[in-house]
């Protein structure tokens, strides 16, 4: 029979025994929290928020508003100069498109009015073709073209086209002009074709002390 309960025994599984300060009295007491020492240091309570003054709040929000559409209205603006600088430039571009295609014609008229002697300027045809001529030039300017200059200036190759060169020159002035160059604002309808040369002799005034002195 004993031996009955030493094998029933075997199997069992052992319960666990919780360690507490009775099985080891040397151990220290748990601190009490109520009666540690103040080390000094204060640790500051949060403080509590000041309340916002509904003028102070409405002036905020004044300010970014006026922020805002101020932002607004300078690019407004700038978006309207940018249209209206394309829209300008995109005029003269088809106003030069037009012009240079009746600008031939203006040439020939030129041309045979230049060419017509003194005494026939005065026939029928003759002022015919000075009233066509003068109809075609005003319809240019009214599209914004305006005539280069070029005879007696400095040669200028961004509006002036040199065709020939009188020889043994600096081709530094134009002499002659074989044809008008027209522009429209900024845009260069055609240059002028020139021809370059020296420029015209100036007539120095006679020095008054090289007189006296000769004299």
């Amino acid at each position: 029979m004993k031996h009955t309960r030493a094998n029933a025994g075997i199997g069992a599984p052992k319960r666990e025994r919780h360690v507490t300060q009775a099985d080891h009295p040397t151990w220290p007491d748990p601190p009490n929290l109520d009666e540690t020492e103040d080390d000094g240091v204060t640790i500051p309570e949060p403080a509590e928020p000041e309340p916002v003054d509904a003028l102070t709040q409405a002036i905020g929000e004044r300010d970014d508003y006026l922020d805002q559409l101020q932002r607004s209205r300078a690019e407004f603006l700038n978006f309207k100069r940018r249209s209206e600088l394309e829209r300008g430039q995109l005029r003269q571009f088809v106003s030069r498109d037009v012009l240079a295609q009746f600008l031939p014609v203006i040439d020939d008229f030129e041309r045979a009015l230049s060419t017509l002697p003194g005494d026939e300027r005065e026939n029928g045809w003759a002022r015919g073709f000075s009233m066509i001529q003068a109809k075609l030039t005003g319809t240019a300017e009214r599209l914004g073209a305006a005539r280069i200059e070029a005879l007696g200036q400095p040669f200028d190759p961004s509006v002036h086209e040199a065709v020939a060169t009188e020889p043994g020159s600096t081709g530094s002035n134009v002499v002659e002009v074989y044809q008008n160059g027209y522009r429209i604002g900024d845009v260069l309808v055609r240059p002028a074709m020139v021809k370059t040369g020296d420029p015209p002799e100036t007539d120095t005034p006679p020095d008054e002390n090289n007189e006296a002195f000769n004299a």
